[in-house]
C-alpha cells in the first residue's frame, strides 16, 4: 500500500537524520490539524434555496510542509433536520471530473427516497484548484473556443497541429499553475478529506460520490479505512486503469452507445426524419462531419465541435432529443445556432477550469506514455474499430505526455478494511465501463453492486429509479446491503429508465425526471 505524502516525508526526514546527524534529528512535522469552519451565506441562488450554508478551509499546500503555504477549500453545508438522537453524521459529496465542481451538490439529501436524506449533513466542496477554492487553476481559457482544428490527424500536418495544441496546452499551465501543479494527484484530495473531516470535528465520514468521485474514496478508503462509515459509489472507475487505459477503454464504450442513440433517432424517423434504421443516421452524421470540416456551420461549429457536442448521447438519454432535434433543423433547415448552443453548454465559452484541474490530477495521478508513437499506434487501432470519440479523447488527454509537473505512483486501491459501500453501475455506462464497478466489488469485500443491465446513464442515481433509489435510502437508514451473492457478478439488478419518446411520436413515454446536474458536470471534465 503506498504512504500518504505525510508519511513519505516523515520515512524521508528518518533516513535523513541516520545519515547526516550524530546527535539530535529533526522532529517529523505532526498531522494538519485544520481550523473549524466558519459558516456564512451562500452566493449561489441554488444552495440559497436549498438552505446551505457556505465557507472556506485552509489547508496545506504541501501536507508534508503543513506549515508552509496554504490553499483554500470552498465547502458548503445543508444541515441535518431529524432529532440529534436520530443524526447520522456528515455525507461528504464529490461529482467527479477531477475537476467538476461539488458546492452545489449539498442539497443532493432533498434527492434521496423516504426522507432518508434528513438525518446527514451534506456537505458540498470544490476539490483544490476547482472553482470557488482558492487559488483556482487556468491555463488558456479559450482552448475550447469555436471552429478547432478537426480531430482525424489524417496528415502528418494535422497530426503536428494538434500535437503543438496540446503541448502549448501543457506548457501554458506550468507558466500559471505554479506550485499547485505539483500537490494535485488523488492523494493530495484525499489529504484535503481528511482536512475537511477533522474540521467538521467527525470522528468518520459518511460519502456520496459519482465518476471520478469513485476512485477519490476507492483511494481514501485504502489509506484512512477506519474513516468510512457508509459509501455510495455510482458510476464506478476501475482502479486498475488510471488512467490512460481508461480512456481508450471508454472509446469503445462510447462508440456503441452513440449507435444505440443512432438507433433510437431512427425508430422516431417520423419526427426527425435523418433515417430509417440507424446505418442511415450514422452515415449521415459522418457525412455531416465531413462537410464540417470544410465549410463550419455559422463558422463557429465544425468538425471537432460536431462530434464534441453528440458527446453526452453516449453519457445518457436525458438530451437525446435535443440533440435529435438540433441534427434535423442543421440537415434540413441549415440551423446552426442550435449546435452553438449545445456544444457551449458543455464547453462554458472562457473557462478552462474543469479541464485545467481534469489535466492536473490525472497527469501527475500516474506516468503517462511519453512516446507519440505509442499514443498513435494504440489510438488508431482503436479509432477502427470505434471511430466517433477515439481521437477526440486522445487529444483531450494529450497534454499528459509532456505535463510540466512530476507524475506519482497509483495508490494500489484495497477495500479490505472498509466497512460497507453501495456499487451502482448501469452496465453500458460508457464513461466508467462496467468492468470498473465488478473491479470495486473484489476488492472491497464489505461491497454489494446494483447493475443495471442494458441501461447506459453514467451516474444516474437518485433520478427516479425507485428499484435503485429505494435501496440507497434503505443502506443510508440502516446500514443494510443488499445481500452480497457468491461469485463474481451483480448482487442485485433493476431496469434502467427507458428510453424517452419525443412530443410528436405517436406514442408517449411516462415523463422521465430531469437528471441531476451530477451528469452535467460529468460530460464537462470526465471523457
Amino acid at each position: 500500500m503506498q504512504k500518504s505524502a505525510t508519511a513519505t516525508a516523515v520515512t524521508g526526514l528518518l533516513a535523513a537524520s541516520l545519515l547526516c546527524a550524530p546527535a539530535a534529528s529533526a522532529a517529523p512535522n505532526p498531522p494538519f490539524e485544520p481550523a473549524p469552519v466558519s459558516w456564512g451565506p451562500c452566493e449561489d441562488e441554488s444552495l440559497q434555496e436549498a438552505g446551505a450554508e457556505c465557507g472556506m478551509l485552509d489547508v496545506p499546500l504541501d501536507y508534508a510542509n503543513p506549515g508552509g503555504e496554504h490553499i483554500s477549500l470552498a465547502v458548503s453545508r445543508v444541515k441535518h433536520t431529524v432529532p440529534e438522537d436520530q443524526y447520522q453524521g456528515v455525507m461528504l459529496l464529490n461529482p467527479g471530473g477531477p475537476g467538476g465542481s461539488g458546492l452545489y451538490l449539498a442539497g443532493l439529501g432533498e434527492s434521496v427516497p423516504h426522507g432518508a436524506g434528513a438525518a446527514y449533513d451534506w456537505v458540498g466542496f470544490d476539490p483544490r484548484g476547482v472553482g470557488s477554492s482558492v487559488p483556482a487553476l487556468s491555463c488558456d481559457p479559450d482552448y475550447f473556443a469555436h471552429n478547432r482544428p478537426d480531430y482525424l490527424p489524417t496528415t502528418p500536418e494535422k497530426e503536428r497541429e494538434w500535437l503543438s495544441r496540446t503541448d502549448g496546452y501543457a506548457a501554458a499551465c506550468g507558466n500559471t499553475g505554479d506550485e499547485l501543479l505539483d500537490h494535485m494527484r488523488t492523494t493530495d484530495s484525499v489529504e484535503d478529506m481528511e482536512s475537511i473531516r477533522k474540521a467538521l470535528g467527525q470522528e468518520r465520514l459518511n460519502y456520496y460520490g459519482f465518476s471520478y468521485g469513485t476512485y477519490l474514496v476507492q483511494v481514501y478508503g485504502t489509506l484512512h479505512p477506519e474513516r468510512l462509515r457508509r459509501v455510495v459509489l455510482d458510476g464506478v472507475v476501475n482502479a486498475e486503469d488510471v488512467w490512460y487505459r481508461a480512456n481508450l477503454n471508454q472509446d469503445v464504450a462510447f462508440d456503441r452507445n452513440i449507435g444505440i442513440f443512432f438507433d433510437w433517432v431512427a425508430r422516431y424517423d417520423s419526427v426527425y426524419h435523418l433515417g430509417t434504421t440507424g446505418d442511415q443516421v450514422e452515415r449521415l452524421f459522418y457525412e455531416q462531419r465531413a462537410k464540417l470540416e470544410a465549410q463550419p456551420a455559422g463558422g463557429e461549429i465544425g468538425s471537432s465541435e460536431w462530434t464534441d457536442l453528440f458527446l453526452a448521447a453516449g453519457y445518457g438519454q436525458t438530451g437525446w432529443d435535443k440533440r435529435a432535434k438540433a441534427f434535423a433543423g442543421w440537415v434540413h433547415r441549415g440551423e446552426w445556432q442550435p449546435l452553438v448552443d449545445i456544444y457551449d453548454a458543455s464547453n462554458t465559452p472562457g473557462d478552462d477550469n474543469g479541464f485545467a484541474v481534469y489535466n492536473a490530477v490525472q497527469c501527475t495521478d500516474v506516468q503517462w506514455p511519453r512516446e507519440w508513437g505509442r499514443w498513435r499506434a494504440d489510438n488508431w487501432v482503436t479509432h477502427a474499430q470505434a471511430p466517433f470519440e477515439t481521437w477526440a479523447n486522445a487529444w483531450y488527454n494529450a497534454s499528459c505526455r509532456n505535463w510540466p509537473a512530476p507524475a506519482g505512483k497509483p495508490v494500489d486501491v484495497d477495500g479490505g478494511e472498509v466497512d460497507s459501500a453501495l456499487l451502482i453501475s448501469e452496465e453500458l455506462d460508457a464513461a466508467t465501463p462496467f468492468p470498473g464497478a465488478l473491479e470495486a466489488r473484489k476488492r472491497f469485500p464489505g461491497a454489494s453492486l446494483i447493475s443495471l443491465p442494458g441501461g447506459t446513464t453514467h451516474s444516474g442515481s437518485l433520478s427516479g429509479n425507485a428499484c435503485v433509489d429505494d435501496r440507497i435510502a434503505e443502506y443510508l437508514t440502516t446500514g443494510a446491503l443488499p445481500e452480497r451473492k457468491p461469485g463474481a457478478g451483480p448482487d442485485v439488478t433493476c431496469e434502467p429508465l427507458p428510453q424517452p419518446t419525443p412530443e410528436g411520436a405517436e406514442t408517449i413515454a411516462p415523463e422521465r425526471p430531469e437528471q441531476p446536474r451530477i451528469l452535467q458536470d460529468a460530460l464537462r471534465h470526465w471523457r
